[in-house]
Order: C-alpha cells, then sequence, then structure tokens
C-alpha cells in the first residue's frame, strides 16, 4: 500500500465525515458552556452491544447523565439499549448521529469494534466533544497520534476504556512500585492465556447478511468483504487483522497498563514477536513479544518487557517462579484448551492459589526482589530469594499516604468509578486518569507488538521522534487505507 494514497483516501474520509476546516483552538470553558440542563451530562453512545452495553450501563449510573443517543449497526443490539432508555433517539450511522445531534449532545461514548474507534472518535472531537473511548484507543499507530494532538489542540476531556485503571490493586501496585519496594525494575513480565487469534484460512464464500445487520456501516472505514456468519460479528473480529488488534490489543491493554503507569514509561525502542508467520488475515494465536525500552527513574538503565499471551501462556522462566510451587519438571503442564468468546469477555478473576501463577498478570523484577500483580482485584505480593514477604506496612503506609481508601472487592462497585470520573471531569470536576495523552502512548506500544507479528523472530527498531521504524517494510503498517462508505 502506497503512502501517499493512504493520506490521499484518508483526507476524502474527513472530508466527506465533516471533520475537516473546523476549529482548533477550543477554551477551557467550553465544556460548562455546552453542558446540559443544570449542569447535566448529555450523552451520545455509538456502539451498544457486548461491551458497548457494558459501557452503556456504567456511563448511565451517574447521576446526572442523560442518556440522549444510541447508535448501533445492528438493530438487535439497539432495541435492547432503546427498552432501557425509551426516551433516546436511535441512529444506526454515527456520522450521520453526529451531524444532527451536534447541538443535543455533550459527550460522546465509543464501544465499537477497534477498526471505529479512531473515525468515530475524530468525528466528535472535531466537533468539539468530550469522548470515552474504549480501548485499545485505536487500530492504527498514526490514529493513537492524530487523537492525542487532537485532543490536546482543543483541550477536550478524554478517557480511554481500561475501568480498572481505578481500582485500588492497581493504584496501590503503582504507589508500591514508586516507592522504590523492590528497587529499580530491570524486568516485567505480563501474560494472558487468552487466544484472540485465528491460525486458520480465510473463510471462502459468503453468508447472507441478517435482516438486523448493516454489514457496510459495520465494516465502516476497512476494506469492502463479504459477510460471513460466526466469523466477524458479533465478538470474533478481535482476532482478525482488519478490524481487531489480537489478545494483546484486549488484555495485553488492561495487563500493561499498571506496569507501564507505575514505570512511566514512553514507547519502546525495540520490539520483537515470536509466533508463527503472517497469513494476512488472522492474528497468531499464540505470541512472545519482548520489548525494550529506555530508563526512567523507577527502571535500571534499560527496561525489558516480556508479553506472552495464547493457550498454554506464559513460558516458563525462572522470574515466575513462586514460593512452594513445584519444580518445573514435576508442574503439571498448563492447559491449552481454547477458550470460548464467553470466557474470553468474562470478569472472573480466577483466583490462582497459594503457590501458582495467576491466570492473568504482571511480574516485576527489581534489584531488591519481585512484585506479582495479579489481573485483578487481588493485592500485589513481595518475592524475596524465593520467599514471600510480608508487605503488610509498606501497604498501609502508602494508602495512607496517598489516601486511596479501603480494599475493595467489589466490581460492580468499583467498575463504573473509571466512567464516573470522566463525567465528573466533563462537568468540570477533577480530572480523567487516561486521558489520550496517557492512553495514546500505551496503545502505541501495544500496536508496536502487533505490527511485529508480521515480521516473526525480527527485532524491530522504533523512532518515537519521527514515528517510523529503521525496517521500512514495517512501516507500511502504521496507518491504513480509509474505505469511503
Amino acid at each position: 500500500m502506497k503512502k501517499n494514497m493512504q493520506n490521499k483516501d484518508r483526507r476524502e474520509f474527513l472530508k466527506k465525515s465533516g471533520l475537516a476546516g473546523m476549529a482548533i483552538a477550543l477554551a477551557p470553558s467550553f465544556i460548562m458552556k455546552n453542558a446540559g440542563p443544570h449542569d447535566r451530562l448529555r450523552t451520545a453512545h455509538i456502539g451498544v452491544g457486548n461491551m458497548g452495553n457494558a459501557d452503556l450501563e456504567a456511563i448511565s449510573s451517574h447521576a446526572k447523565v442523560d442518556v440522549t443517543v444510541l447508535c448501533d449497526v445492528d438493530a438487535t443490539n439497539l432495541a435492547a439499549a432503546k427498552k432501557l432508555h425509551p426516551n433516546a433517539k436511535t441512529y444506526s450511522d454515527y456520522r450521520v448521529m453526529l451531524k444532527e445531534m451536534e447541538n443535543e449532545i455533550d459527550a460522546v461514548i465509543v464501544s465499537t469494534p477497534d477498526h471505529t474507534h479512531a473515525p468515530a472518535s475524530l468525528m466528535a472531537m472535531n466537533l468539539n466533544k468530550p469522548v470515552y473511548c474504549q480501548k485499545p484507543l485505536t487500530h492504527y499507530v498514526s490514529e493513537a497520534r492524530a487523537m492525542k494532538k487532537l485532543a490536546a489542540e482543543k483541550n477536550l476531556v478524554t478517557q480511554m476504556g481500561i475501568q480498572v485503571h481505578s481500582f485500588y490493586d492497581y493504584k496501590l501496585a503503582t504507589l508500591l512500585i514508586q516507592s522504590g519496594i523492590i528497587g529499580k525494575v530491570h524486568t516485567v513480565h505480563a501474560w494472558s492465556p487468552k487466544s484472540w487469534g485465528y491460525d486458520g484460512p480465510e473463510p471462502e464464500g459468503q453468508d447472507p447478511v441478517p435482516d438486523t445487520l448493516d454489514w457496510n456501516l459495520w465494516l465502516g472505514t476497512s476494506a469492502k468483504r463479504p459477510y460471513k456468519k460466526d466469523v466477524y460479528h458479533p465478538g470474533n473480529w478481535r482476532k482478525l487483522m482488519d478490524y481487531g488488534c489480537g489478545t494483546l490489543g484486549d488484555m495485553g491493554v488492561h495487563i500493561f497498563d499498571t506496569p507501564y503507569n507505575a514505570l512511566e514509561l514512553d514507547v519502546p525502542r525495540t520490539i520483537k514477536n515470536e509466533c508463527r508467520a503472517s497469513n494476512g488475515f488472522g492474528f497468531p494465536e499464540n505470541n512472545v513479544v519482548t520489548y525494550e525500552f529506555p530508563a526512567t527513574q523507577y527502571t535500571t538503565e534499560t527496561l525489558k518487557w516480556v508479553w506472552y499471551d495464547g493457550p498454554g501462556a506464559p513460558n516458563e522462566h525462572p522470574d515466575l517462579v513462586l514460593p512452594g510451587e513445584p519444580n518445573a519438571s514435576k508442574k503439571e503442564k498448563k492447559s491449552k484448551k481454547k477458550e470460548s468468546v464467553k470466557d474470553k469477555i468474562s470478569l472472573d478473576a480466577k483466583i490462582a492459589g497459594a503457590g501458582k501463577l495467576p491466570n492473568q498478570g504482571a511480574m516485576f523484577v527489581g534489584e531488591k526482589g519481585r512484585l506479582l500483580l495479579p489481573h485483578f482485584m487481588q493485592l500485589p505480593t513481595k518475592i524475596v530469594d524465593g520467599k514471600y514477604v510480608d508487605i503488610t506496612a509498606e501497604i498501609e503506609a502508602v494508602s495512607k499516604a496517598n489516601n486511596i481508601g479501603e480494599i475493595v472487592r467489589n466490581y460492580e462497585s468499583e467498575g463504573p468509578k473509571h466512567y464516573h470520573q470522566f463525567v465528573d471531569a466533563c462537568l468540570g470536576k477533577g480530572e480523567t486518569t487516561a486521558p489520550f495523552s496517557y492512553a495514546s502512548r500505551l496503545t502505541e506500544t501495544i500496536l508496536l507488538g502487533v505490527i511485529a507479528g508480521r515480521f516473526p523472530n525480527k527485532t524491530l527498531h522504533w523512532d518515537s521522534s519521527s514515528a517510523q521504524f529503521s525496517e521500512s517494510e514495517a512501516n507500511q503498517y502504521l496507518e491504513g487505507e480509509y474505505r469511503d462508505f
């Protein structure tokens, strides 16, 4: 794909979608001036099925939110959401909705498949609307940078949908690492056995499009493709290169978040993905991605970061052996059974027993020991010389010093906090903790690992200042062509 053609297609999409030619500057007082009556927030929701339904529920649980518009390409999803919010107007095309409802909404929530995150968000932001966008922020690196730039230029409230970012355990782990509990960190291991990958062939033929689905709008800016039942919609799009970002883009964003935030990392210098050869259609079902990051005040001279995903993850490593765990030769083999879509989107923390590595999580390795952070809703634990160390006093000290409150183990009460933080910020009360200025860097890091999967076992070198790889053949995947739909 040629870069000049990509840029031309992108410019045409922006022009036809009403994104071009709008004012860049925005006074800080804009949001309160345009808030709904009595300082309420009128919200528009783009994508209301599956995770979009959860986002809708969480946002609307705020006492000062009025759900004003619902938009989805699937009429079944739209009808279900309409039952919950009978006064909301409904649309199938977000472009039409934003143009027609511009003066009747105050903020936009984007909960679509990944490939539509940036097109929908950028259009809303160019209309001066604060945006809450699901993770990963974008499908392409170029889009992440564009969203960061636009949010800054317009001084907009933004938040990426990584709701566990606001959970007690993650805030605690960040404070413990920054307090020096294990000294400077030299390695991070992070893992998830989920498999949003597909190693099979591209399906042949086509199936009738359900009457309830607008397939053209679902495809959006991506290339035209025939519909196949149960391959793309609903649920399985994360596996496929044109629409999702694999397990790395799904669970990786959540699990990367705390170590990335705690260590105050920027984007990596090198990336290598050990996986099968790219088939151009589905992401590999198993990946081991190794990043090297430049130093920060909380790391050694360089930081090595290893991500493992897919059935059987993580790979065995001395850094991941826990006190009381059997020797590697006697350990039970980890299951390589593929999970169902229901399992993959489950919020069950799957708490591990003593001496067992959690199903998903991260391990910080520092100069003075290791800190294990399960995903999610479990306290971090410190390990030194093969033994657990009591850190009760350290937890109490950082909790008190930073006023992070009491330990809470209730997803229903904790989950909405991240969403409510966005609503409050839109109404002029406080700030968000995962704005696009942060989310874009985290997403860029994730996406660089995804791109590396197209060049298995090859180290790619990333120049953040020019936003280019030294390996020129990889640069074509930093952005995509926008279809006129």
